[in-house]
């Protein structure tokens, strides 16, 4: 393989001669192989860093702080990253020492060496293009890697939505296809009062949009950036005007308004964003717990179960129980849910640990808050269209369930009260009577006509007043 040598102040590595990165990418390769997965890993922070170090670069070259030429080949370079080029060169490990220094100088010396190329020189002619003294012109990894991270979130979290969204729509569209199921509600896992099935389905939608507000809600503090406060949010070595002026160009190249934070040394020193949208993920993986779990009882025999509902079937459920079918797709979801909960507990420590002026932990931030999303994001998508699209209803079978429950005597309660109806319902528990049996036949308390009109179907789901 063919090499080149490259050295820093601690001293030289051995650098692939096609590697666009440098000695101190190889340095945070070698010290920090961790998680085994690399910044590549994620395409939008990668595209990120791109739109940062243009916005910086432009701002400089306005700035008179950067010649012309060189700033115009490190946007060039930039936009080659935007576009989802050179992806592959960045290498380092998400978890890694240094608050983010090893992935801040992967992308300057990857965007140095293709700016050097655009130029006409090799690889690794800093003195022409220089990582340090030119891409990172006015910059620290503390205000860099925090504004790529929020933008890359920004672009995350729109995919997300938009499958929290269109899950949401399945559910209401289920809603509108069971509208007409009659099914038994059921507190405490207790026969409780009737429903329909549609309503079921539209109070999972209606609280899957929820989340899609708290998402919108959360994603607004993302906008605020320190991009510009350099070390510690003094802005040293930064040229005067350089953080606003690079803001704006970030808002420009992006199309997304970013603001500039008031208080620069704060901004740089706190992460209470990431712990917001950390908690809005845990909590949409609690309730799509919650949700799976019901899919799960409702689903669950079929003949020794609720069989209320029937889960598209996904494959053989055990290797010694012929026949058998499991739920796996919601099983799938709970897991991932899990997943996300801990990953809450990971960003909450790792914002407590912050340390005067820097949060050296960002990086432990940054994995957890990636991965929450991407696997929230693929189970969302697998449940609606491995399961929620693919759903049927036992309507007949959840319509004998509610008249044989001795649930229903709840709705006799304004006819009879309280005690005579719970006599009547310790009758049918003991004796197994329906009441249907013992209120209209034995007992003669109600016509039968009486009992069908109090026990139609709009009665039984939107059930009219009485005293």
């Amino acid at each position: 393989m063919d090499t080149r040598i490259e050295k820093d102040f601690l001293g030289e590595r051995v650098i692939p001669a096609n590697a666009y990165y440098g000695v101190q990418t190889q340095r945070g390769k070698e010290n920090f192989d961790i998680t085994g997965i690399p910044m590549s890993a994620e395409p939008e922070f990668v595209r990120a860093f791109g739109y940062v170090k243009k916005a910086a670069a432009q701002a400089n070259r306005d700035l008179k702080v950067l010649e012309p030429e060189v700033a115009d080949a490190i946007i060039h370079a930039c936009d080659l990253l935007i576009a989802g080029q050179y992806r592959e060169q960045f290498v380092t490990d998400f978890i890694q020492g240094g608050a983010g220094t090893s992935t801040n100088m992967n992308a300057n010396e990857v965007i140095a060496n293709l700016a050097l190329e655009h130029l006409g020189h090799s690889k690794g002619q800093y003195h022409i293009v220089s990582p340090n003294d030119h891409v990172n012109y006015g910059q620290s990894t503390n205000d860099v890697y925090p504004t790529a991270f929020r933008l890359a979130l920004i672009l995350r979290l729109t995919a997300y939505s938009e499958a929290l969204q269109q899950l949401q729509a399945a559910f209401f569209k289920k809603a509108r296809e069971f509208d007409r199921v009659l099914k038994m509600g059921r507190t405490h896992l207790q026969d409780a009062v009737p429903m329909s099935l549609g309503q079921e389905f539209h109070g999972w939608g209606t609280t899957i949009g929820e989340e899609v507000q708290r998402i919108a809600e959360v994603r607004q503090l993302l906008h605020e950036i320190n991009l510009g406060a350099t070390a510690i949010g003094t802005s040293v070595t930064a040229a005067p005007g350089y953080p606003q002026l690079a803001t704006d160009y970030l808002s420009t190249f992006t199309g997304t308004r970013f603001i500039l934070a008031g208080d620069l040394v704060e901004a740089t020193s706190d992460t209470g964003a990431y712990v917001q949208l950390s908690g809005a993920l845990k909590r949409t993986s609690s309730k799509l717990t919650k949700i799976c779990n019901d899919l799960r009882l409702l689903a669950s025999g079929p003949r020794c179960g609720f069989n209320e509902i029937n889960l598209p079937q996904m494959q053989p459920g055990s290797s010694i129980m012929p026949g058998k079918v499991n739920p796996v797709i919601p099983e799938v979801v709970n897991q991932t849910g899990f997943l996300v909960i801990g990953m809450d507990l990971t960003v909450t420590l790792a914002a407590s640990a912050g340390q005067l002026q820097l949060n050296v932990m960002e990086p432990v931030i940054t994995f957890a808050l990636f991965t929450s999303i991407r696997t929230m994001q693929n189970a969302i998508n697998s449940l609606r269209v491995n399961c929620i699209d693919g759903i049927t209803a036992n309507a007949e079978h959840t319509r004998d369930m509610v008249l044989n429950s001795l649930g229903i005597i709840t709705v006799l309660k304004p006819h009879f009260g309280y005690k005579q109806c719970a006599e009547i319902a310790r009758e049918g528990h003991e004796t197994g009577k329906s009441l249907h049996d013992i209120v209209v036949l034995e007992r003669k308390l109600l016509t039968q006509e009486r009992w069908d009109e109090i026990f139609s179907f709009e009665n039984l789901i939107n059930p009219a007043f009485e005293k």
